[in-house]
């Protein structure tokens, strides 16, 4: 879904490593009904050095059970589906930095535009009178 229905998501890409060395990542990843099947956050990871646990810095029991695809049209981005038990797992690798695509750009856009469109709405048939917003306790 997108703006307006839910609130974009959007995660810091990672420029190349001015050092020349990867990044070691660390994400969590919710698992909802015993699995997540979705996107890694980042780009051009080292296959080899993906991990998985139930706990963060690689403690926990180690999830075994994940498979990883490569999808065709964009070799930079990694797949995972991941089976467990426990509500969410600690995925781990190393990547060098991510690759930026025109549909990342393109996905900003769209939100951007989509934000625009809801105001010039609300701006045409919504009331504005210069309130506030107060937080009901």
């Amino acid at each position: 879904m997108e703006y307006p229905d839910q609130i974009d998501t959007f995660y810091d890409k990672l420029n190349k490593n001015p050092a020349g060395s990867n990044y070691v990542i660390e994400e969590i990843v919710p698992i909802a009904g015993g699995v997540y099947d979705g996107p890694l956050r980042h780009d051009n990871i080292n296959n080899q050095t993906i991990r998985v646990y139930t706990g963060s810095r690689l403690t926990g029991e180690q999830i075994t059970n994940w498979t990883l695809s490569i999808p065709s049209t964009t070799p930079w981005r990694r797949l995972i589906k991941i089976f467990a038990s426990a509500p969410e797992v600690y995925v781990t690798y190393e990547t060098p930095g991510d690759t930026v695509e025109a549909d990342d750009v393109n996905v900003l856009q769209a939100a951007v535009t989509a934000t625009q469109t809801e105001v010039e709405r609300y701006k045409a048939d919504g009331l504005i009178d210069g309130g506030s917003f107060q937080r009901e306790v």
